[in-house]
């Protein structure tokens, strides 16, 4: 019944972990091109209307607004996965322990491949190479390419980073058993 709850509390943890980290994330990205939320990301939310160039007050809290409604979803698949994969633990406690730690790999490794985004997006595709839509009155198209890319490569880490952390709660269960067989 414990390990049950616990993957109760696991689940309703990880959409806040992840929209966390959508905020965090977001306030790094938007550091970097702030056109992306501006003409971009602010009215994909609708947090301002289409076809208006305002001067937006605040624009932080918004920043905030769009990483938490864009990554706390991913936080229910990533822990009823990681939950599940959690229950192969013996008590409700090394189960939570592994769980949380995965979760921090999961993060760790979702980040480094947003970065690998960020510098593929910077480095890898020249001015003239840029296609695709960009919105009217774009100063800084790389920027935006840039920081484009960092958001499509973190959804690929968070998958990659799912992956880890599976494989991280099953290398904690075999020390745990290992611990166990040495007392």
């Amino acid at each position: 019944m414990k390990k049950f709850l616990t993957l109760l509390l696991i689940i309703a943890l990880t959409p806040l972990i992840g929209g966390l980290y959508g905020i965090l994330h977001d306030q790094l990205t938007y550091t970097i091109s702030p056109e992306y939320y501006t003409k971009f990301k602010f009215y994909q939310f609708g947090l301002i209307d289409s076809g208006n160039d305002v001067v937006i007050s605040n624009p932080r809290i918004k920043v905030s607004v769009v990483g938490f409604k864009a990554t706390w979803w991913m936080g229910i698949p990533i822990g009823i996965i990681l939950g599940l994969v959690g229950l192969i633990h013996k008590s409700y406690l090394q189960m939570f322990r592994a769980v949380m730690k995965s979760i921090g790999v999961t993060i760790i490794v979702a980040f480094a491949t947003g970065i690998a985004g960020l510098i593929y997006g910077k480095f890898f595709r020249s001015y003239e190479e840029l296609t695709g839509w960009f919105p009217e009155n774009l100063i800084d198209k790389e920027a935006f390419w840039a920081v484009g890319s960092m958001h499509n490569f973190s959804y690929l880490g968070g998958l990659t980073g799912l992956l880890a952390g599976i494989i991280y709660i099953i290398i904690q269960k075999r020390k745990y058993r290992a611990i166990e067989a040495n007392k």
